[in-house]
């Protein structure tokens, strides 16, 4: 298995509150991890509450006796929730702090993913597909069917998110399962890309034959040519 991240600071921001975690090598009794947060909140809040909460459920994933992979997940992001929740009250400017938050497990052919806001993973095998939904306005609005999904990249409540980590006591996030198949790639990233990058832009740089770092440096390029009116993160994973 081959992981690549890359996280840049964009071309509008002065500080990078996006956050990310890639590791092939075992996390406590999970095979491999991979996070993508992007934090929010004024002054340093966001830049701290993307780390922190990334660093407390890799603690939690450490110290879990489960060998089952979404209750590994599910039990470190309630334990990252609460700890995220304790930390905001500390001061009045991490108040209103919360991340997005992005998980993937690799076992065998299976994928595990949990997701809680905006940030995404897709699959990249004959095509690009989504797998995670976005927990934010524009996204219940195509839902509903009163926005198409091209006006909801350009939409100025496109940035309203509906559920994040410390958004709230209790935090549910999306589950989903995935077979992997053999020319499989998986891309995971923070909406920095996608709100610059269209899917179909993606799709032309996944299917490509670079190798995965370069991948990642042609999606980063591109979000930042485009604009890169925020941090930008990437993680691509070879199974």
């Amino acid at each position: 298995m081959n992981a690549y991240a890359l996280t840049d600071v964009g071309r509008q921001r002065n500080m990078n509150q996006d956050y990310v975690f890639s590791t092939v090598k075992p996390v406590g009794n999970l095979p491999n991890l991979f996070i993508v947060a992007d934090g929010m909140g004024g002054h340093k809040a966001g830049d701290l509450a993307s780390k922190f909460s990334v660093n407390t459920f890799i603690d939690c994933v450490k110290n879990s006796v489960s060998s089952k992979p979404v209750q590994i997940m599910s039990d470190a992001i309630n334990h990252t929730n609460e700890e995220l929740l304790k930390l905001a009250s500390t001061s009045e400017d991490y108040r209103g702090m919360g991340t997005t938050f992005v998980v993937a497990v690799i076992y065998g052919r299976s994928m595990y993913v949990a997701n809680i806001g905006d940030s995404r993973l897709y699959l990249a095998d004959r095509e690009l597909k989504q797998v995670t939904r976005d927990h934010s306005y524009v996204e219940e609005m195509v839902q509903m069917g009163t926005l198409n999904r091209e006006d909801a990249r350009t939409n100025e409540y496109k940035n309203v998110i509906t559920r994040a980590l410390g958004g709230a006591e209790n935090v549910i996030p999306d589950f989903f399962e995935i077979e992997i198949e053999d020319n499989s790639r998986i891309l995971m990233c923070t909406d920095g890309l996608t709100n610059m990058v269209t899917d179909k832009e993606i799709e032309s740089v996944m299917s490509g034959h670079d190798d995965i770092m370069n991948k990642a440096d042609k999606l980063v390029m591109m979000a930042n040519q485009n604009g890169g009116k925020d941090n930008i993160s990437v993680i691509i994973i070879e199974p």
